[in-house]
């Protein structure tokens, strides 16, 4: 089966690329236009991994996290956090509210996909 990942940025730009990544690499993507949309998709159906941005408008990534660890839906899917921003406190503030990982962008397409397969091992 194929693995699905809910991608989730306020920039068509980046849901565009990680789309065509990921689909490329065999995966099934799904995204959403910022971190409401994204909480609100995931209620629909079961994901294999979550792809957040940090800074959107209506909830952000750490609203995100937040939101899909205390809900009853699949609260252990692997969280991966893709944004521009890199300062330490952010990574540790992710890691806290339950992000399983942090790429930075731009993202390497490789680097992308072994990160997603690594923390989706056995799913799908």
């Amino acid at each position: 089966m194929t693995t699905s990942v809910l991608a989730i940025d306020d920039s068509a730009t980046i849901r565009a690329l990680v789309t065509q990544t990921l689909e490329n690499a065999g995966f099934d993507v799904t995204t959403a236009v910022d971190g409401q949309d994204g909480v609100d998709l995931f209620q629909t159906r079961r994901f294999d991994a979550v792809i957040t941005d940090i800074n959107m408008p209506n909830m952000d990534g750490f609203g995100v996290i937040t939101a899909i660890r205390q809900n009853n839906v699949n609260p252990r899917v692997p969280i991966l956090v893709l944004t521009t921003e890199s300062g330490q406190s952010l990574k540790d503030r992710a890691r806290a509210a339950g992000a399983t990982g942090w790429i930075v962008k731009p993202f390497e397409d490789t680097a992308l996909v072994n990160v997603l397969r690594r923390v989706t091992l056995g799913a799908g």
